[in-house]
């Protein structure tokens, strides 16, 4: 038997696991959303069209299951940032792309903050991910604030809290439903061009203590 034969099996069941992954991340979002963290395990199972004997292969509890939702989340807004960033050499134009990356890219659901916000520790892997996501959106907004492109009282943290307002749940249909953000969205970035046209923005911006504090468990 050759080597492609011998690692068919293997990368078979691991795109398996994947596509697992996928559904068992939408399921769990899902449930949480409409029954809250006390949504049972089985019924995200049941969402997911998979087995609990496969879900507890891969996630021993729902805190394990939670806490990869928060890193996959991370690690796919660093992704939106770092490739905006890459895609776009005007530095106003990367910071526009990637907020509308991400806006479009929402998963049903609504908020992860609402759903996670102060419910689990960190851990090594929540922290990496956040510290790559950090390190995504300091570039990005000190390349726009460099250019004269974004307003000065908006700093990196306020990113992701513009985006959980942005993903809140609306009562429409899919296709609506993105519309309206994206409507949103074209609003939101008027308010964030510089310069700023209106009176100072209330209170300092957040900083990423904390958004630490209001993600996780003390």
């Amino acid at each position: 038997m050759d080597d492609g034969a011998r690692g068919g099996a293997p990368r078979g069941r691991r795109r398996e696991a994947d596509r697992n992954d996928v559904r068992l991340m939408r399921a769990a979002r899902a449930a949480f959303a409409e029954l809250g963290w006390d949504a049972p395990v089985s019924e995200i199972a049941r969402r997911a069209g998979i087995g609990m004997g496969s879900l507890y292969r891969r996630y021993p509890s729902k805190e394990a299951l939670a806490q990869r939702m928060r890193v996959l989340a991370m690690d796919r807004l660093t992704e939106q940032a770092t490739a905006a960033s890459a895609r776009h050499p005007d530095p106003w134009t990367a910071f526009t792309a990637f907020l509308r990356d991400a806006v479009s890219d929402q998963e049903p659901g609504g908020p992860l903050l609402r759903l996670l916000g102060g419910r689990l520790p960190s851990t090594g892997e929540v922290a990496a991910a956040a510290a790559r996501l950090r390190s995504a959106l300091d570039a990005l907004v000190a390349a726009a604030h460099e250019a004269d492109a974004l307003r000065r009282d908006v700093g990196p943290a306020d990113v992701p809290l513009l985006l959980e307002l942005l993903s809140l749940r609306i009562p429409a249909g899919a296709e609506r439903s993105a519309e309206l953000r994206s409507r949103y969205l074209e609003l939101v970035l008027d308010g964030l061009r510089a310069p700023a046209s209106g009176d100072p923005l209330t209170g300092p911006a957040p900083e990423w203590r904390e958004l630490h504090a209001m993600w996780n468990a003390l």
